[in-house]
């Protein structure tokens, strides 16, 4: 890996951060009511959206009547999109004929989309018209991630030292996590996009002769507003088939940077947000260094596995001096692809620059990790959600060790916060292992189904990843499986159904609850829960539940396979 290869993965990093800090107080402010510099631009199109929709915004809402609002509008949203999708053929906007998805098909991809995971089943060329694309995916990826940050903002407000049961309003979060924070973040990446050559036209395929003289047919599109939202929004779902490794959704190195500050941005400024909301900075530079450090462990051997090559390859007596190359694009390199992987699988934005199912067993573990911890940066919103689980967890622990009550934020932590807690952990781990034994079980039994094009190692890590990503709402997949059949298409279109909501209504029940139980301030005996040393112990915890639940699978999928090539 040369220096400048080294030098752009820092500046990936070092840019979102800087500029997740100001934004995070921003985003502290909105939710907090307080005034912004858009407020002029829109408190009046907020106004007239409520007036319109009968909707009460200052209205306040317990845990539960925020939570019912959330999974109702959520209901509506994916009938809306089974319809359009599986009625897209004589729909307008539909230029190049594509045809209706099949009921399975399009009950997969309207969950997924629901959900922010967008994993993709289809081929976005031929698979949707772009009236499909605009009104049912790309609509989806601003309302699904502004959903995740409205959970979050109920969060933040349940960890105010008070006791109360009126935690803010969904529809108020949730419109202004879509106006006033994804929307310009939007507009600004898709300006940059659209002057790097990436489309936006209702104009169908065109017509081109290639350097050979072959006539080709070159798909377009409005993919500029499409990429930059499933990027800010960390939804991830590729306009084209192959995902930011188009030429037209990831032209070149320069949109490359954007895409990948553009899905960190608000995952870090999410952390910092809690810590302007709650005033308590430390707390928040605790849970950014734990995940940093979770970060960096599995970023480091993943870069260094793709820079390093193939053993297999190089064994053959070709140069590796590049890297593994295979299913990687020229224009960004091993370094940059590696750092993307991982990236995009701690972030759950799932978009890709480079084919996962060609990266290095070490790569591949990385990336299985980074989605079954589940709780490092994460998704809009949702990331805020996993890892409050896991300080509830280590708070519990770290109480039952030194002998003394757990407290979090000046509130006990009891029994049936646990058991909430517990029920949320190891439901993440359920449907992954649950899913993945038996796909192979049916596969093992029937192996004329043709799922795998590896039935060996490799094969196993294909299923595996394909529940791994669906749980972690991450939507990407080693593209080996063949998995637009129903088997698969409704069988994780329920572990997506179950692994979004489960991880949102555990957190906002838990901080709910602690809400409204009696405030005790803090004493000399208290544990402090925004030092190093706790920081240390909910890593602890992390650790622990992941290697103790996953390191069997893993042992059978890429461990196995990082072995058997040399």
């Amino acid at each position: 890996m040369s220096y400048t290869e080294l030098l752009g993965v820092l500046l990936f990093f070092f840019a979102t951060f800087l500029l997740a800090i100001p934004l995070g107080k921003y985003i502290a402010r909105v939710y907090a009511g307080e005034r912004t510099l858009l407020d002029p631009i829109f408190n009046p199109i907020e106004r007239t959206f409520f007036k319109l929709c009968g909707i009460d915004a200052t209205k306040q809402m317990n845990w539960k009547q925020n939570l019912l609002a959330l999974l109702t509008i959520n209901m509506v949203w994916f009938l809306m999109a089974m319809f359009i999708l599986m009625n897209q053929s004589w729909l307008p906007l539909n230029p190049d004929g594509n045809p209706n998805m099949t009921a399975d098909l399009a009950f997969n991809t309207s969950i997924s989309f629901v959900v922010n995971c967008n994993l993709q089943h289809y081929s976005g060329e031929s698979g949707v018209s772009y009236f499909s694309q605009i009104f049912a995916l790309m609509f989806l990826q601003f309302v699904s991630a502004a959903t995740g940050m409205a959970a979050a903002a109920v969060l933040f407000n349940a960890l105010r030292e008070r006791i109360s049961d009126q935690l803010g309003n969904f529809y108020n979060y949730f419109v202004k996590s879509a106006t006033r924070i994804l929307l310009p973040l939007c507009i600004i990446v898709s300006v940059i996009l659209l002057f790097r050559g990436t489309p936006m036209t209702m104009e169908g395929k065109d017509t081109m002769i290639s350097m050979e003289g072959d006539t080709v047919q070159v798909s377009r599109g409005p993919a500029a507003a499409f990429v930059a939202i499933k990027h800010i929004g960390t939804n991830g779902g590729g306009f084209f088939g192959v995902n930011s490794a188009h030429p037209f959704e990831n032209p070149d190195y320069l949109t490359n940077i954007v895409e990948m500050v553009a899905q960190t941005i608000i995952p870090f400024a999410m952390i910092f947000a809690l810590g302007f909301y709650l005033k308590r900075r430390k707390l928040a530079w605790m849970i950014f260094g734990v995940m940093t450090l979770g970060f960096v462990l599995l970023v480091v051997p993943a870069i260094l596995s793709e820079v390093g090559g193939n053993p297999a390859i190089a064994a053959m007596g070709v140069d590796q001096s590049q890297g593994a190359m295979e299913g990687k694009e020229v224009r960004f390199g091993a370094a940059a692809s590696g750092y993307w992987s991982i990236i995009t699988t701690v972030i759950s934005t799932g978009s890709v620059n480079a084919m996962h199912d060609s990266t290095m067993p070490v790569s591949g573990l990385t990336q299985l990790l980074a989605m079954m911890v589940n709780a490092i940066y994460g998704g809009c919103g949702v990331g805020i959600l996993n890892f409050y689980i896991y300080i509830i967890l280590a708070v519990f622990i770290s109480g039952l060790m030194v002998g003394r009550t757990p407290e979090f934020m000046g509130k006990k932590i009891e029994a049936r916060e646990i058991k909430i807690a517990m029920i949320v952990a190891l439901s993440h781990t359920f449907l992954i292992l649950t899913g993945t034994a038996l796909a192979s079980f049916v596969f093992t039994n029937n192996p004329e189904i043709g799922w795998l094009n590896n039935p060996g190692f490799h094969g196993f890590s294909e299923m595996l990843y394909e529940y791994t990503s669906s749980s972690a709402n991450n939507g990407s997949g080693f593209e080996g499986l063949g998995d637009n059949t129903p088997w698969w298409n409704i069988s994780t279109g329920i572990v997506l159904l179950l692994s979004r909501f489960i991880p949102i209504i555990g957190p906002i029940a838990i901080a709910g609850i602690l809400a409204n139980k009696k405030y005790i301030p803090e004493s000399a005996g208290t544990l402090k829960t925004d030092t190093g040393t706790f920081g240390l112990m909910v890593f602890a915890v992390i650790v622990i539940i992941a290697a103790l639940s996953f390191f069997p699978a893993l042992t059978l999928g890429p461990i196995a396979e990082y072995f058997s090539m040399r």
